[in-house]
């Protein structure tokens, strides 16, 4: 149970840091790149550590973060060994929220009462997540709200990491594009998660109330320290028919080093994974790197594997000069 209220609050100071927090940043981030007496992450590292779908713990500059905030349990409890008071203990010092949906967005409310850290996202992630806690006291920051069109921008500092949030659009299925469109993609479900994960009854309860949590609009994110700069999104949607306006934007950010996208998505079945090539084509990173890809909702989803092959051959329609070296996730990955 994750502790609520601002008594039960982790904080972490070059004096004293609390043992949680200590044992928690080792474990995601490494013992040797964290400080084991105050718990602080090497600013000269950039960390990320996967935690399930979309949500990554990740430091830079030695700022704390999370980018969504959900740990697989509906279907397959345990598939990911870690848990949100885990996440908690990080003592993050910002949430990133890329939309409001269960799978990206559940226990941000519980995780941000629990640790004081602020949530970023649309005024309408706010409102839900506040709601996620009885009488929460943490911070929200709106970045735009139900009216913000797709394309707007949003500067902003946190710690020294600079940050551009910008609106774009969730996934959904277009018609086929053709003639030389990519290939449909829709993988068969794997169901071996449900045997060696099996869902409890308590992770079923604790996702089922969240089950109907809106999207409140999508952000994509670029966080930037000199000499090193990762975008993340948890989504990719068909801006090619919906709001093409925002690859200029995409295009318009300082250049990307690592780029962190979604590639599983609605459109996949009539345009096979085009949304997520032409994500990269307009940003343009060093190395790519899949996200929301794997055996997240066994019963429905297979595993990262199966996204691997098709991946690589929309990657090839990229030329050469501007392909992105591709790498799958892993648990923990340093630069």
């Amino acid at each position: 149970m994750i502790g609520a209220g601002a008594a039960g609050r982790l904080h972490v100071s070059a004096a004293q840091a609390d043992p949680r927090t200590v044992a928690a940043r080792a474990r995601f981030f490494g013992a040797d790149v964290v400080d084991p007496d105050t718990g602080a992450v090497r600013a000269d590292r950039v960390v990320l550590s996967w935690v399930g779908c979309t949500t990554y713990a990740f430091a830079m500059a030695g700022s704390v973060f999370l980018l969504d905030a959900w740990v697989p349990r509906l279907t397959s409890t345990g598939y990911v060994p870690a848990t949100a008071q885990d996440l908690a203990d990080l003592a993050p010092e910002a949430i990133f929220i890329g939309h409001g949906h269960f799978d990206h967005a559940a226990d941000a409310g519980r995780i941000a009462e629990a640790s004081g850290a602020v949530v970023y996202g649309t005024a309408d992630h706010g409102v839900n997540i506040r709601a996620q806690v009885r009488d929460s006291t943490f911070r929200t920051v709106a970045l735009g709200d139900g009216t913000s069109l797709p394309g707007e921008r949003h500067e902003f500092t946190v710690g020294s990491v600079e940050v551009t949030a910008i609106r774009h659009v969730h996934s959904a299925p277009t018609a086929p594009e053709r003639p030389g469109g990519s290939a449909p993609f829709f993988p068969l479900p794997e169901l071996c998660a449900l045997v060696r994960h099996p869902p409890t009854l308590a992770g079923v309860v604790q996702s089922a109330a969240r089950l109907g949590d809106p999207e409140g609009g999508s952000l994509l994110y670029q966080f930037r320290v000199p000499g090193f700069s990762l975008v993340w999104h948890d989504s990719s949607g068909p801006l090619t028919e919906k709001a093409p306006q925002v690859f200029d934007v995409f295009a318009d950010l300082a250049p990307t080093d690592v780029q962190i996208g979604a590639v599983q998505g609605f459109n996949q079945i009539t345009n096979g994974l085009r949304d997520p090539r032409r994500y990269i084509e307009a940003i343009r990173p060093g190395l790519f790197v899949p996200t929301h890809h794997d055996n997240w909702l066994p019963g429905l989803t297979a595993s990262a594997a199966t996204y691997d092959i098709p991946l690589r051959g929309e990657l090839s329609r990229i030329p050469t000069e501007h392909r992105p070296n591709c790498v799958p996730y892993t648990t923990r990955s340093t630069t």
